[in-house]
């Protein structure tokens, strides 16, 4: 078993017996499943926008070179400057190259799971730049110093009473904060940040090609300050990420917003077309846009998995998942989490050490049901599992078995020779991880088959 896989089911196994986290993350997605429901009433046909929505990522994703090469002519016309990274080593050397030169001591940033995916804060901690996550439920995971716990919300298993306990260990506050206090606290701590930084970074929600925009969508404005308020404004971007046209954003941005977190629109949504033009009183004086592929291009090779660059991370697959409320995000062990980053993570990292995600599932088809541009997900999880075995990432003992188990479905003779207890003493002795968290199988001594034949029905 590959190291991963065995780290994931032992902190699975752990979670999922952990009541009051359990606790924690349902109480939050139930706030989520009440309001989701009042946000799809703007939609006249939720359905038909949707599909509409699918098939305009479609289109996006089939020409994305023709995409991507648009929105680089659009906005390096603007003066912004695009960067292509393959791999996280190049995207993170070009960050380092810019803020080398700008001798930067402090970044802000915004939420971005790109920046997680390429691990930014610890690369630029390496090089002894402070780098301040301005989004509030990612500086809590800062101050806590763990990693987003959903694509969303990045503190979705902490309680208001854990993070009273966390400001008051960290920064010295009162332990009786309410919310509203704390994020008082943040803001202060925050806004000096912003007057300090030489760099800003941000990831971006769309890429907008026909005009050459970057498209940011937030509630709390952090966004909007770490890309003007700096004289240096970086984008790190995954390339998936492109819409065709501005036309797009109406249906796009209430879609998001709608099944990300109920809103009918989001609070703050910004198109940013590149830095200060001449006339202009505020934004960067430089603006750099880093469109990353990190394994990306390896779907888009794959006619059958390649849907999985439709995903416009609104999260909603991810509270829709019976096992991500069990297990929650840090189980995972990867950036995205839940039965999208089950998908998308072999893809990005390797099939050999990362397919046992894709068997994270029960393939109730609840996240295909929600997803809000209708990825068939647990289609695509099914596909990962057999391309795993195409490409060998299974063991010879459980090729075996399969092949055995398969001989016999598919030939009731053979079903039939042996009886029920030799059946269940073969499956209790040889799938050991089957019995490793349940108890033994016990199989009735004759078949439906042969009660049938016998005329016990």
């Amino acid at each position: 078993m590959a190291e991963q896989a065995a780290t994931f089911i032992a902190k699975s196994t752990i979670k999922a017996s952990d009541r009051e986290h359990r606790r924690k993350i349902n109480f939050n997605i139930s706030k989520y499943n009440a309001v989701v429901p009042v946000g799809k009433k703007q939609f006249t046909d939720v359905e038909a926008a949707r599909r509409i929505a699918k098939m305009r990522k479609w289109e996006a994703i089939e020409t994305l070179d023709q995409q991507l090469e648009t929105f680089e002519r659009q906005i390096t016309s603007r003066g912004a400057k695009v960067l292509w990274a393959e791999t996280t080593e190049q995207a993170l050397a070009e960050i380092g190259k810019i803020c080398a030169a700008k001798a930067c001591k402090t970044v802000v940033k915004s939420k971005s799971m790109v920046t997680e995916e390429i691990h930014l804060n610890a690369y630029l901690e390496k090089q002894g730049i402070e780098s301040v996550e301005t989004d509030l439920g990612e500086y809590i995971q800062q101050l806590d110093g763990e990693a987003p716990y959903h694509i969303v919300t990045p503190a979705m298993h902490k309680s208001k009473e854990d993070v009273a306990r966390l400001f008051h260990e960290k920064l010295g506050t009162d332990i009786n904060l309410t919310p509203s206090e704390l994020t008082l606290v943040a803001r202060d701590k925050l806004r000096a940040k912003y007057a300090a930084a030489e760099v800003g970074v941000t990831g971006a929600n769309f890429i907008v090609a026909d005009v050459g925009g970057i498209a940011v969508t937030e509630n709390e404005g952090n966004a909007r300050l770490s890309c003007s308020y700096p004289k240096t404004h970086i984008v790190i971007v995954g390339i998936e990420k492109v819409i065709p046209s501005i036309n797009d954003l109406p249906l796009f941005w209430p879609l998001l917003a709608t099944f990300g977190t109920g809103q009918k629109v989001t609070v703050y949504n910004t198109l940013v077309t590149g830095p200060r033009q001449p006339g202009e009183v505020d934004g960067p004086e430089e603006m750099y846009v880093i469109l990353l592929d990190n394994g990306r291009t390896n779907l888009l090779a794959n006619p059958k998995s390649r849907e999985a660059l439709y995903c416009i991370r609104c999260g909603a697959c991810l509270n829709a998942c019976p096992v991500y409320k069990n297990i929650g995000g840090h189980a995972y062990e990867t950036t995205y989490s839940g039965p999208i980053g089950s998908v998308i993570t072999p893809h990005l990292r390797g099939m050999d050490s990362w397919k046992h995600l894709s068997y994270a599932s029960s393939l109730c088809g609840n996240c295909t049901e929600v997803c809000a541009v209708k990825i068939n997900l647990h289609e695509l999880l099914l596909e990962n599992r057999h391309e795993a075995v195409e490409e060998g990432a299974s063991t010879v003992a459980e090729r075996t078995a399969w092949k055995l188990w398969k001989q016999a479905m598919m030939h009731r003779t053979l079903m039939n020779l042996a009886p029920g207890n030799l059946k269940g003493w073969v499956i209790n002795r040889f799938v050991t991880e089957w019995k490793a968290h349940r108890g033994e199988l016990d199989f009735p001594k004759k078949s439906f088959n042969q009660l049938w034949r016998e005329g016990k029905r």
